[in-house]
């Protein structure tokens, strides 16, 4: 089954999986030109040691490069076992054992990894090659969509977040056991088809073949303004920090000079799937949404460990973008609400007043960047990011003002939404309301739907050239 404590891994191999899809479709053709059969043994054999020897290779450097960036090098063991790791990723996962920091007793990286570079530059571009389907349970027996991608093969079906999943491939169990939910994920994330019975929200049921296909990721997924009372309220659900940098920020102009133009006043910015991507993009969205009087000021610092710190560490400045003056701003979280987003969050507590609602996020307040290893990628962590006040190490993840459920049996920007509603409320009555308290369903609730979001990037990343110091 998935385990909480392996997503860097779980994410590799998802996207490995959504790479052999594409090769299966005829998109993507790089794993299936590798995959000549061989009939002659000594062939075979000669290749096998080519093979070996140049993934000792990769695993030496990627251990060379752990000695040096790892944020946490110095609790790193003399020397590891490196042809015990197939490949720079098992290399990358060993180290994470080692992230000793002080007040927490269990290692904190669950994030370190590699990854070829031809999956990389799909996955850093938004490329994926699936449904386009995320999935969260609302209760023990009640599996629904948590979002859409837009131009996947489920939003060309005509499906939509709430919908109810009743059936997966003609089995209708439908449950938290382990089983039930490593079969559920198979078909979802790894299946080039699948057939579903949903029950969508007018109680009618439908069933649907979904056959997965490449499509673009597009992490703007609704953006609407409401009046409450003497309140123009924006709100937007953005539901990823990867993508085209140049379409994102783009569009980011665009939509918040519709929010000047619609004389938008408060603003709700909807993050519970968003585990991160590009820190230059959270960058650029933190500028639009700090107030003017942070203009100049300090956004976060990049802190990398004692070896590099005087040549890496980064300190980024608020460059103030459009005339949205806010004093205050809602986010809306869940449990993968992760890494970039979070930082979003931490860069702009010391200029306004940030409240969260929803439910506690990740806890990744670390990131890394990419550095070439034959024709991998290596992420060890490498930098901790801190705000103004030196504000960071969240790695229990941010507590919300208000624990209000995740309202999946709802559509994006229905009032009546758990989470949006009680915002709503506060802007217009001065409280929260649908406030939940922590159930003890919580205890399978959040590990679960934490696993079924683990087939998504989670980082932070940062456009850097590693050059080893002498």
């Amino acid at each position: 089954m998935f385990k909480t404590g392996f997503i860097s891994c779980i994410l590799t191999i998802s996207l490995k999986r959504n790479i052999l899809l594409g090769c299966g479709m005829g998109a993507l053709l790089f794993f299936s030109s590798c995959k000549k059969e061989l009939t002659d043994s000594a062939v075979n054999h000669t290749d096998t040691t080519v093979t070996a020897i140049a993934n000792s290779e990769v695993n030496d450097t990627a251990w060379a490069y752990a000695q040096e960036i790892y944020l946490w090098y110095k609790y790193l063991p003399a020397s590891l076992n490196l042809q015990s790791y197939n490949d720079p990723d098992g290399v990358m996962e060993a180290i994470r054992a080692y992230s000793t920091e002080s007040g927490f007793s269990d290692p904190v990286d669950k994030w370190s990894f590699a990854i070829r570079q031809s999956e990389w530059d799909d996955v850093s571009a938004g490329i994926s090659g699936d449904f386009g389907l995320g999935i969260f349970f609302n209760a023990v027996n009640d599996l629904r969509v948590s979002y859409v991608e837009p131009a996947s093969p489920a939003a060309a079906a005509g499906i939509t977040r709430s919908w109810r999943i009743l059936s997966v491939d003609g089995n209708a169990t439908i449950n938290t056991e382990d089983a039930t939910i490593d079969r559920i994920a198979a078909a979802v994330f790894n299946s080039s088809e699948t057939e579903f019975i949903f029950r969508r929200p007018d109680n009618t049921d439908t069933t649907i073949t979904l056959e997965a296909a490449i499509y673009t990721s597009q992490p703007f997924l609704l953006d609407t303004v409401y009046n409450t009372g003497s309140k123009k309220v924006g709100y937007l659900v953005f539901n990823s920090f990867l993508g085209d940098i140049t379409t994102v920020k783009n569009r980011f102009g665009a939509l918040f000079n519709d929010f000047i133009g619609k004389e938008v006043n408060e603003l709700i910015v909807d993050l519970r799937y968003n585990s991160g991507g590009y820190v230059d993009l959270q960058n650029e969205l933190a500028n639009y949404l700090v107030p003017a009087s942070g203009n100049g000021s300090v956004m976060l610092t990049e802190e990398f460990n004692d070896k590099y710190s005087r040549y890496y560490d980064t300190t980024i400045y608020y460059t103030k973008k459009g005339a949205l003056d806010l004093s205050r701003i809602f986010f809306i979280t869940a449990t993968n609400t992760a890494s970039a987003s979070e930082l979003l969050i931490n860069s702009l507590k010391p200029y306004m007043d940030v409240k969260l609602v929803g439910g506690d996020t990740y806890g990744k307040p670390v990131g890394y960047f990419g550095i070439p290893d034959g024709d991998w990628y290596l992420f060890p962590v490498s930098f901790r990011s801190v705000n103004r006040n030196g504000e960071g190490n969240y790695f229990n993840g941010m507590t919300p003002d208000a624990i209000v459920n995740d309202g999946l049996d709802k559509q994006w920007g229905d009032v009546s939404e758990d989470c949006l509603g009680s915002v709503l409320n506060y802007i217009s009555k001065g409280s929260f309301s649908n406030i939940a308290p922590r159930r003890a369903s919580e205890a399978w609730i959040k590990p679960v739907n934490k696993q079924l979001g683990a087939h998504r990037f989670n980082g932070a990343v940062i456009n850097r050239q590693f050059a080893r110091t002498k």
